[in-house]
């Protein structure tokens, strides 16, 4: 394992100096060429031009004038250079053999650099993908010059592991309720065609008797009713796409009237709901929505409480949150669990055999409710008391 180690840093140490060395053989490059088209230019304008660039510099860099020979009455025609001119002149053409340098370089590191990117990016896509189609670990695909970016993709293939595992988890809970749900349905329809039959058969059944099959049918055909409903809410939460309709709500209007529709159930159940809650406060949002968030949560708590118990609600005022408190007293959810409860198909009974609880759908729902509101649900239990609270932004 050591000399692959070693191996390894030897192989990205030539790949860094490879890299400098092919830099520096462009630079030299793009100067012989600069030096190169300078002389090509002059070649085709005074060889091939005939003398044009001597005729040229003649005429403008030096000065012709005639002049007494010493001793003499003879003149004689001399000329001189023009220093000063030369001088501008041999400015200029650094100047334009600079930027002629300077052009050439750009656009071949300009070119060079492109083509660079181009082997970088397809060297990095082909790694990204050898890592994430793999089960190797990143320092053994990635060069050390890409730590970076190594670290970052292991978050993202981790983060998509965990994902993947959730949704594997959410189905496997998804089809052993649609099973259970499926055999349960036989047991009550099997129980409601078997007394109406007897009803049926026996028309001079007693009274009492006749009284007695017809509840227990009735009582069967609820129950049967109850998981034809949890059938709808699985489909209707799977094609649902949530859209919120805000307005002002009056808050304390809203749970009152909950609470008056649920009497029923309470009464069954043998609960009362305590409601402590201003009558001047008001939330923002989707009133159908968050009404169905209060349902649910109602509902669990009146499925897991004990009979004869208080189901206390009330609420609490920041400056930024308002909270929304639902408390039972029952059994105490285990940690375990209470982390579940929030998650799609999750039911705190695994038992069919229980009326508690539906599809394992409501507080999921309820989450996602108040998540599109900017808010957040969260429950504690402890010591036979579980509260839920529902914090919305004011």
């Amino acid at each position: 394992m050591r000399t692959q180690s070693i191996s390894r840093l030897s192989g990205g140490a030539d790949i860094k100096l490879k890299v400098e060395r092919s830099e520096y053989r462009v630079i030299l490059i793009a100067i012989l060429g600069s030096v190169l088209l300078s002389l090509g230019v002059f070649y085709l304008v005074d060889t091939l031009g005939n003398g044009v660039f001597v005729d040229w510099f003649m005429r403008n860099y030096t000065v012709t004038y005639d002049e007494y020979l010493p001793g003499s009455d003879y003149k004689t025609v001399v000329t001189n250079l023009d220093w000063l001119g030369i001088k501008r002149l041999i400015l200029q053409f650094i100047l334009a053999i600079a930027i002629i340098c300077s052009a050439i370089t750009a656009s071949v590191a300009l070119f060079y650099g492109k083509m660079k990117e181009k082997q970088t990016i397809k060297e990095t896509c082909r790694m990204f993908r050898e890592y994430m189609n793999g089960d190797v670990e990143a320092s053994k695909i990635f060069p050390q010059e890409y730590a970076e970016a190594a670290a970052q993709i292991t978050e993202i293939k981790a983060a998509m592991q965990r994902h993947e595992q959730i949704l594997k988890e959410e189905a496997t809970r998804k089809n052993d309720l649609i099973a259970y749900l499926a055999h349960d349905l036989k047991t009550p329809l099997t129980s409601v065609i078997g007394y109406l039959s007897l009803l049926d058969e026996a028309s001079d059944m007693p009274k009492k008797q006749k009284e007695k099959y017809t509840s227990i049918a009735l009582d069967k055909a609820s129950r049967l009713e109850k998981l034809i409903n949890e059938f709808f809410e699985i489909t209707r939460y799977n094609l649902q796409q949530m859209e919120l309709e805000e307005e002002t709500i009056d808050l304390y209007y809203m749970l009152v009237q909950m609470t008056d529709e649920f009497y029923p159930l309470l009464k069954a159940h043998g609960n009362t709901a305590e409601l402590k809650v201003d009558e001047d406060i008001v939330v923002f949002g989707d009133s159908i929505k968050l009404a169905r968030v209060f349902n649910n949560i109602l509902k669990n708590a009146i499925a897991y409480s004990y009979p004869d118990s208080v189901i206390e609600i009330w609420t609490e005022n920041t400056t930024r949150e308002i909270h929304i408190y639902f408390r039972n007293k029952g059994k105490t959810i285990p940690a375990k669990k209470l982390n579940s409860i929030f998650e799609k198909f999750y039911r705190l009974d695994e038992s069919r055999g229980t009326n508690t609880g539906g599809a394992g759908l409501g507080l999921a729902i309820a989450k996602e409710i108040v998540t599109l509101h900017g808010g957040k649900i969260s429950a504690v239990s402890q010591r036979e008391f579980t509260t839920f609270c529902v914090s919305l932004p004011t």
